[in-house]
Parts: structure tokens; sequence; C-alpha cells
């Protein structure tokens, strides 16, 4: 297993995560996702351990703490050996101050999700979205303290806009607070919105990827061809809470990565995750997987690169002419070189 640097951190993590998003599905929405087990999980976790991969990725609104519960399960006797990240700030209540990134919430769940790992520090926290309510300096007060504490490593943030990245890494070096050390946002081959603005603030700010999605909802894992039926994830909804994505786009992307994957003698999702790992700023991509064989078959993507003409080719495939202003700062790159071609 390959380990990366964590952002402008000390900590290394592997390339792979495991996300655990289908671990509980106590829900409709997070049953479309999977509805794994202790027995499964802890099963699947060993699999991880074995193969290097030490980081497991969770949030406490995933299947309401049911998703960190069976994770405290699974990594019983096993906690030395393993990171674990997990999010706050959505609703985990019908009260006021049951969400957010107040600290009267963050603390309060900082310690249930503690409680429900069982466990008594978290690796890495992240902001899971950006709460306009409260103010920047309050929620980086609250993370600090939370440092200091020893209840958590380090912090991150996901799901933010450029800008509110930048206005939290700003306050947090004027006041000598925690600063987020990684992003966790939604990159892949159907969806390279990612590479507009936020690659850049990271390379520039030193903050790392972690990937969720890295098979855009499931479409990119080789069950979805011209003139083939849909099955798995996305055949019962699972795309549900993502961008659309058009079928030619689509088809187009998946064309070229079924002939890559002729060329290497890999799958089609393999060679989709393999793409995402020679990206700039990407430290992690968090795998999800709805059983053992699935799982397995994601480790399947590290070991190995595809050459520069094939990562062209994908690149190729799956460019998208960019919004405004970056369509026009493309025509000033001798003096705002992107890190990536668009």
């Amino acid at each position: 297993m390959e380990y990366r640097q964590f952002g402008r951190s000390g900590l290394k993590v592997p390339a792979l995560s495991l996300g655990t998003g289908t671990f509980g599905g106590s829900n409709e929405f997070f049953q479309r996702w999977g509805q794994t087990d202790v027995a499964e999980a802890s099963r699947m976790v060993d699999l991880c351990l074995d193969a290097g991969v030490n980081f497991f990725d969770t949030a406490d609104i995933y299947s309401q703490g049911a998703s960190e519960e069976i994770l405290g399960q699974a990594l019983k006797g096993k906690r030395d050996r393993a990171l674990i990240s997990t999010k706050a700030t959505f609703p985990m209540g019908e009260g006021p101050n049951d969400k957010g990134s107040s600290r009267y919430h963050l603390v309060r769940a900082c310690e249930a999700s503690l409680r429900r790992l069982g466990t008594d520090h978290i690796d890495v926290y992240f902001m899971h979205g950006f709460d306009a309510l409260t103010p920047v300096d309050e929620t980086l007060r609250a993370l600090d303290d939370l440092v200091r504490a020893g209840k958590i490593g380090y912090i991150g943030a996901s799901n933010f806009s450029g800008w509110q990245l930048m206005k939290a890494l700003g306050t947090s070096e004027r006041y000598g607070l925690a600063r987020y050390v990684a992003y966790q946002g939604y990159y892949s081959l159907v969806g390279r919105h990612y590479e507009w603005e936020l690659m850049p603030l990271g390379l520039d700010q030193g903050v790392a990827l972690m990937v969720w999605s890295p098979l855009g909802w499931g479409r990119l894992t080789g069950k979805i061809r011209r003139g083939a039926n849909t099955s798995g994830r996305i055949a019962a909804g699972g795309a549900e809470g993502g961008p659309p994505v058009a079928d030619e786009a689509l088809f187009r992307i998946v064309d070229v990565l079924d002939e890559l994957a002729a060329e290497t003698g890999r799958s089609v999702a393999q060679v989709a995750l393999n793409w995402l790992l020679s990206r700039p700023t990407v430290a992690n991509i968090v795998v999800g997987a709805r059983n053992e064989e699935q799982l397995k078959q994601n480790l399947g993507a590290v070991g190995w690169s595809l050459d520069p003409a094939q990562v062209a080719r994908l690149d190729a495939a799956s460019q998208e002419t960019p919004i405004y202003p970056y369509w026009h700062q493309k025509g000033f790159d001798e003096r705002n070189p992107k890190p990536t071609t668009w």
C-alpha cells in the first residue's frame, strides 16, 4: 500500500480508505448504499488492515449513528492499528441546536461520536458542510479546544466552496487556531469541477484531498455501458443526492475506460480509481463496498499506474468546459497556470 502526506501535516495516510456509509442501512436513504452488519464489517476491516488500508471514514449522520457504532465494534481490539475520520454538522435530531457547526453542537457531536465509536480520540474530524450562521472563528475555536484536549488529532472540511475554505484557513492563521489539513470532496471522471478552484487552492495552501464517491455514484463500476441495462446501486436509486450526468458524456468516458481495462488487464472501476490517484492534491480515495468481493476489487486500484498517454485519453474523454471565470482565466495560462489540463 502506498502512503501519502496528509496535507500540511505530519500524518501519513494510505492511498485508499474504507468508507463506511454502507454500514447499517437504518433508513430508506442509506439502505440504497448498503446494509452491512457487524459480522461483515469486521471481515471487511480485517481485509483492509491486511492490505495496509488502515484508514476508515464515517460520519455521525450515516444511518443516524449506526455506521459509527458498527465501525467501532468492528475495530474492537484493533483501534491502535487504525485511523478513523468522522464528520459533524448535519442534523442529528429535531432540536434547533442538533445541527450546524456551533460550539454548542460540535462539542456534543464529538462526544457522541466518541461514544458510538468506542474510542477516546478521533484522528480526523471533518465539518461535513459549511455553516453560514455560525461565525467561522467560533467553529475553529471549538475544534481547536477539542484538538488541545486530545479528542481530535486533525481537522478537515468537506463540501465547502473555495471562498469558505480560504476564509477558514485565513481565520486559523490569524488567531493561531487548528487548521484544516484536508478537504473531503467529490471528484471523479464524471465530475471534475473540483479542479476549477478547489484544486488550485489545495496546492497553494497545502490542503490534501480525500475523495468521496470516486466512481460517480456507481456510474463507473463497469455495469453501465451503451445499450446495457443498469444494475446495482444506480438502478436502486443510489444516484439520489448527486448531480445528473448526461448519458452521452458518461458513455464517452466508459468507452475509454473499457479500452484501458482491456489494455491493462484491470477492471473499469480499478482504472477509474487509478486515474484519480494520479491527480494533484489527491492524498486518499474513500472506497465504498457493499460486500467483501467489491472491497477486494477496489483494493486492486493500487500498486500499478496508467501511463501518461492513457491518462491523457481519459482526460480528453472527460474534459468539460469550465464555468466563468475559469474559462476566462484559462486564456492567461502563462501567468495563471493550472495544476491539470482542462
